[in-house]
């Protein structure tokens, strides 16, 4: 049913406030790893993941 006053909209497309929710999610992640990565725990983790990954190829 088509209202005179609001005719039909196409919702293909994710408006402004989609933007915004996403754009700050993004951010908020970001920050997250941030903090993680840049703490003793980052360096941990990525220590083990290099490590591991040298045993894989035979080198470490």
């Amino acid at each position: 049913m088509t209202d005179l006053h609001h005719p039909e909209r196409d919702d293909a497309g994710i408006t402004t406030a989609e933007y915004a929710v996403g754009t700050a999610a993004g951010a908020g992640l970001a920050g997250l790893l941030y903090v993680m990565l840049s703490g003793g725990f980052g360096k941990k983790l990525l220590t083990t993941l290099f490590d591991h990954v040298l045993g894989l190829l035979g080198i470490g």
